[in-house]
């Protein structure tokens, strides 16, 4: 790896898939002990540098002691640099973008001193329609799953089939979906955070509901015993939101669904000077980084 001006170590990754390029920060005062580590997919018209600097991850991860991974998608896979997470090839473990992506974090690993029982992914719209697919074929990498403005696992089997989940809200129960784009059997449900705005226009909040349910809780794909508690709050001089915490039968938080009012579709919390980012909160940055800390592989 190369460090560049910006702090960062430029990284490459390749496989039969294709090959992927990332940046990766490392904290400050990192010393080669082992730190959790935390994969951010970005959106849309976005790169690493962007989504690093809109999200406030890297000043995050020197306050809370973590490495933080970027991967970048390519023109010439997604001429918007979207990730492709509605293709059938990309809903696969071991196949296309997800073995790439899994490809990176595995390297990261290797290189550094990672504590593998805390190792998280997360990501902006595309980026967190990704991040669910590697959650769900990769259980046994990825300890829990942040989606910010994002879509459920397997919601589209194509492009026209993504445009209609994103506009509806109706991605899981599409008519003609293959039978193989459900979730595995053998899945695990993944302690999952979801941040959406209630007037996101670009992918209809109703989303986030699907993603709740395929984390296991409102009676989703292999559902556990939960029981759910509704907070409400309002950020000064910002957005109002509702946070419903599902706790198991040991109180144990398996996933937190945050619906911000009056917002959309943007990372919240945000460096105003970057893309796709609402500075009127709440932090989505703080609150994905202690729900992930408090989980561990299981």
């Amino acid at each position: 790896m190369k460090a560049n001006s910006s702090g960062f170590l430029n990284g490459a990754y390749a496989n039969d898939s294709g090959a992927l390029d990332y940046k990766l920060y490392v904290p400050l005062g990192y010393c080669g002990q082992a730190l959790p580590l935390v994969v951010m997919l970005h959106g849309c018209k976005q790169d690493p540098e962007d989504f690093a600097a809109g999200t406030r991850m890297n000043a995050l991860a020197d306050e809370k002691q973590c490495l933080v991974v970027y991967p970048a998608q390519t023109m010439s896979a997604n001429r918007l640099n979207c990730w492709n997470w509605f293709k059938a090839e990309n809903q696969q473990r071991d196949q296309g973008e997800p073995s790439l992506i899994a490809g990176i974090t595995q390297k990261v690993i290797d290189s550094h001193h990672v504590d593998t029982q805390r190792v998280y992914i997360a990501g902006l719209s595309a980026g967190g329609s990704m991040a669910i697919v590697m959650g769900t074929t990769y259980p046994d990498l990825y300890a829990a799953v942040g989606v910010h403005s994002g879509l459920a696992y397997a919601g589209a089997h194509d492009a026209s089939s993504a445009l209609i989940a994103m506009r509806t809200g109706t991605g899981i129960v599409l008519p003609g979906r293959p039978q193989k784009m459900k979730k595995p059997a053998h899945a695990r449900p993944v302690s999952t955070i979801v941040f959406h705005g209630d007037m996101d226009t670009t992918v209809h909040p109703d989303n986030s509901d699907q993603v709740m349910a395929q984390s296991g809780a409102n009676g989703g794909v292999r559902p556990i015993e939960t029981e759910f508690v509704v907070e409400k709050g309002q950020v000064p001089e910002g957005h109002a939101w509702t946070r419903i915490l599902h706790n198991d039968k040991d109180g144990l938080g398996v996933a937190e669904h945050w619906l911000v009012h009056g917002a959309g579709h943007a990372w919240f919390g945000g460096n105003e000077s970057c893309s796709f980012t609402d500075p009127k909160g709440p932090d989505a940055t703080r609150e994905m980084l202690r729900f992930f800390f408090a989980r561990t592989l299981v």
